[in-house]
């Protein structure tokens, strides 16, 4: 059997974390269920990390760039309209074929909304640094139109809201959505 080297180890945390986090949050996960998860003991999986924080804000970030990648490539060579239905079909892609990725980033935008409460600016400084790669990564192919990012990440928002509460594609709350941003129903789960 080969052995896994600390960084694989952490990698395989990292992803464990993002499933567990996604489906229990920060409050309701435990780092037991993440270490039980990649095999490892809890003492190990602090030597990794430092803490339950640490753990949770390296899932937040590489949720966040795997999002922001998955734009950039999208929308690779492209601009304006054709740019936006690229990355909107990039996303709804994702969404349909990942859940857990929208899972987690709704725990995300709760978590930090929980830790500013609470006092802990540094949470939500972190965050809010990787969502405004992710809004850099959309707001250039748009040609740095403020009011089309906008546009383009509020739909984001509301498509990820729609699909949280579960409204299945073919429902008429999608029909205002520009195509490429519905919900297809041969991708329904």
């Amino acid at each position: 059997m080969v052995r896994m080297s600390a960084e694989e180890r952490r990698e395989s945390v990292i992803r464990a974390a993002m499933s567990e986090f996604a489906h229990g949050g920060y409050s309701g996960t435990s780092t037991e269920a993440i270490a039980r998860r990649v095999g490892v003991s809890q003492p190990y999986l602090f030597r990794l990390f430092p803490g339950k924080k640490a753990i949770f804000l390296a899932a937040a970030g590489r949720c966040m760039t795997e999002m922001r990648q998955a734009f950039e490539e999208a929308s690779e060579g492209l601009e304006g309209e054709e740019a936006l239905h690229a990355m909107a079909n990039a996303y709804t892609r994702i969404i349909d074929e990942q859940p857990e990725r929208l899972l987690m980033q709704m725990q995300t935008y709760v978590a930090v909304a929980a830790a500013e409460a609470a006092g802990d600016r540094e949470f939500g400084e972190e965050v809010r640094g990787c969502w405004t790669e992710l809004w850099e990564a959309v707001h250039l192919p748009l040609g740095a139109d403020i009011g089309e990012t906008t546009q383009f990440m509020a739909y984001g928002m509301l498509i990820n809201t729609l699909v949280a509460m579960g409204f299945p594609a073919g429902h008429r709350v999608w029909e205002g959505f520009y195509a490429s941003a519905r919900r297809p129903a041969s991708r329904e789960p």
